[in-house]
């Protein structure tokens, strides 16, 4: 693959990027807390404009699957499938968590990477650096994070946590992780365009009939109305 398109709307953080190769012509990121599907489009135009190229020269679109903000990750893969659709180009997907890892991927501690969840959980993985690629230890899943800490602790290595959310966090960290705590400098914590485009390689191409986000959990909505259903039947 030599042309891929990059777009990421797991979480607040809108990112989108394109690579040819190796090599980085054009990134887009922003923290602006606004919909997705209003910017979204248009920063895939810049990119492209950036670059001069045409969505007919991509060879393919990555895109972050979730975990993350249902209706975020919503629409970055109905944008992504639909590009890919109309394009006739092959979609990779690729988990959030393990985009936001790839962050600490100089790191030789535990890579923590999550988003959090509310009430005490969060979306959750655990990877290790090597050789220029991560490689999952535990699955993605969604936990209690005072759980999943304290398990880290009782294995006695370094963790380095990154989450675009770590300040709610920091001091449940602190506590139940003491000095094996890493905490990165605050930029490491966004998910980046090249997080996606470094997750994607190797990566077998989606079908797009059955593509679906990652959700981990089904949202608050859809729970609840499965709820009323059982308890009515």
């Amino acid at each position: 693959m030599t042309k891929l398109l990059t777009i990421d709307t797991s979480t607040y953080v809108l990112s989108v990027g394109l690579y040819e190769n190796a090599q980085v012509l054009a990134e887009y990121v922003s923290t602006k807390k606004e919909n997705h599907s209003v910017r979204l489009m248009p920063a895939v135009r810049s990119v492209m404009e950036d670059a001069g190229m045409s969505p007919a020269e991509l060879d393919g679109i990555a895109v972050a699957a979730g975990p993350g903000s249902y209706t975020g990750v919503r629409i970055g893969v109905t944008t992504a499938k639909s590009m890919a659709w109309a394009l006739e180009k092959p979609l990779y997907g690729v988990s959030s968590l393990e985009a936001l890892a790839y962050n600490g991927l100089w790191s030789s501690a535990r890579i923590l990477s999550f988003f959090d969840a509310r009430r005490g959980q969060a979306f959750a993985g655990i990877y290790e650096s090597e050789d220029g690629f991560l490689h999952q230890a535990e699955a993605d899943s969604m936990v209690m994070l005072e759980d999943l800490l304290t398990r880290l602790a009782e294995q006695d290595r370094p963790v380095l946590a990154l989450s675009p959310d770590l300040d709610k966090h920091r001091e449940l960290l602190q506590q139940k992780l003491g000095s094996l705590f890493i905490d990165a400098p605050g930029p490491l914590h966004t998910v980046r365009p090249a997080g996606v485009w470094a997750a994607s390689r190797g990566k077998t191409a989606e079908d797009l009939h059955t593509f679906v986000p990652q959700y981990l959990r089904l949202a608050e909505a859809e729970a609840n109305w499965q709820r009323k259903q059982n308890e009515h039947g």
